[in-house]
């Protein structure tokens, strides 16, 4: 009986040791990340319902959506995680930056994370795997808590760069990548001062920051995350995979083509997510046509069976 628990104990002892550890750091980081655009967006309505909704409020709000959701279905996933095409220099310059400004994460830390998902989906090493977390109804609900922000919190402790050693070579993204917190700042400050000049009010000042920047930062995170949660738990599989992952055409518009998550997995590698004419993938029109000018080569449309594996890590 002394061997038994000596050699149990030995075998915890090594899990223990081969368990990444809580990156102390970037689970702080969460509750400025997650919480400062949840209050923005309840200041943003409570000022709505004090001094009304401006033009220059929608405005922004859409304009900076459209904007930084591309920068992360269109950059920070397609181009930069699954190297679904070539960018010119200026093009990856804008997709790092306004993917940077969605506020999600430096390019390193999320290609890394999204890499880790692809290579272990829904196992115990998928970073934001939804799958239940105990039995019953409440073991749903953790499981999707920690799909859609819970996994935040507790971010682990890993080498990150050898998921992402094609990018640490990169100058021009590991300088993107070192500037991030500066880029999420103008992401939230630059519609704020674009408002107040347009309007020459104090209301498009504050409209700008808190629908421009705040609210639309907490709309944009959390269709993301819908894609992360929702998207490996509701929704139709066409593809048969070893996954969870799901199709959801009602997050098609707020993802930018991203929601055709199923689609996706069963071929990581394509610059499209749309497999019939009905599905709309805007990120992948956006880069149909930045090959059309010629800002973007080598774009993947499924003429490899290569493409099935999309990017290893």
């Amino acid at each position: 009986m002394t061997t038994d628990l000596t050699m149990s104990e030995h075998q915890n002892a090594q899990s223990s040791a081969t368990r990444p550890e809580k990156d102390v750091v970037a689970s702080r980081l969460a509750y400025l990340t997650v919480g400062l655009p949840t209050a923005g967006t309840v200041g943003a309505i409570a000022y709505a319902v004090y001094d009304g909704l401006w033009v220059s409020d929608v405005v922004l709000f859409a304009v900076m959506y459209v904007l930084t959701a591309l920068g992360v279905e269109a950059g920070l996933h397609r181009y930069f995680t699954h190297r679904s095409f070539e960018a010119s220099a200026p093009v990856k310059v804008f997709l790092g930056v306004a993917g940077s400004m969605a506020a999600q994460g430096p390019v390193i830390f999320w290609v890394a994370n999204h890499r880790l998902h692809h290579a272990f989906a829904d196992t115990d090493r998928d970073p934001h795997s939804p799958q239940p977390r105990g039995s019953g109804v409440c073991g749903r609900v953790k499981g999707l808590w920690h799909g859609h922000v819970g996994w935040l919190f507790n971010v682990k402790k890993i080498d990150w760069s050898r998921h992402t050693r094609d990018w640490l070579a990169d100058r021009l993204v590991m300088k993107i990548n070192a500037h991030y917190f500066s880029l999420a700042l103008v992401g939230i400050v630059a519609p704020g001062v674009i408002g107040g000049v347009a309007t020459q009010s104090v209301h498009g000042l504050v409209g700008g920051v808190l629908w421009g920047g705040l609210a639309r930062i907490f709309a944009a995170d959390n269709a993301t995350w819908a894609v992360n949660s929702l998207g490996h738990t509701i929704g139709n599989r066409e593809f048969r995979l070893r996954d969870e992952s799901r199709n959801i055409g009602a997050l098609a518009a707020p993802t930018m083509g991203g929601s055709w998550h199923n689609n996706h997995h069963a071929r990581p590698a394509l610059a499209r997510t749309r497999r019939h004419w009905w599905q709309l993938d805007l990120a992948g029109e956006f880069i149909r046509l930045l090959a059309w000018v010629g800002l973007v080569c080598n774009v993947r449309h499924g003429n490899s069976s290569s493409d099935r594996a999309g990017v290893r890590s």
